[in-house]
């Protein structure tokens, strides 16, 4: 099942509605399933004027990958999908860009811990609280079985194409 519009939300009165891009789709609890969510997140926000080299692609792209891993790993029963939301502000508005991972494992809440330096997992939360402006988990929408993890990452005015600014995965050189 995948979604595609752009959907009008409440605003304050005599205030213009900012356009929003909304794409969501189903994917196998596979680590195949969570590549390919990767891989659409970051395609669609392309689409939306964010360039796969800008801050808010790659962030948002890297905090996808770590909960749609998560779901696969964590939140998997057998013939179950996870489900993936995204929403974004399109055009020259700046808002945030919200990714939603749904998964039908109720029981196994994710939580926060400190990886062990040599540890070869358990950075992924650590790195979505780094990198995302609000986090949190939360029960499925809609009453179904599971839960949801969402972030929100924060935008400013897009830039005008690749290579116009340093994204916040960059480190400087020097």
């Amino acid at each position: 099942m995948t979604t595609e519009n752009a959907p009008s939300r409440g605003t304050r009165p005599g205030q213009p509605a900012p356009a929003l891009g909304e794409f969501a789709m189903r994917f196998t609890s596979t680590p195949r399933g969570a590549r390919l969510a990767r891989r659409l997140v970051s395609h669609r926000l392309a689409a939306w004027g964010y360039p796969y080299d800008s801050g808010p692609n790659e962030t948002t792209t890297l905090i996808a990958s770590e909960l749609a891993a998560n779901a696969v790993r964590h939140g998997r029963v057998p013939g179950r999908d996870f489900h993936v939301r995204l929403t974004a502000p399109l055009g020259d508005a700046s808002g945030t860009i919200r990714i939603e991972v749904s998964d039908t494992r109720t029981e196994k809440r994710p939580a926060l811990i400190a990886a062990a330096p040599d540890a070869e997992t358990g950075r992924g939360l650590y790195l979505v609280s780094q990198l995302a402006e609000r986090w949190a988990v939360g029960p499925r929408s809609g009453g179904g079985p599971g839960k949801t993890l969402w972030a929100e990452i924060a935008t400013e005015t897009k830039p005008s194409g690749p290579g116009s600014g340093p994204g916040p995965l960059q480190r400087p050189q020097g």
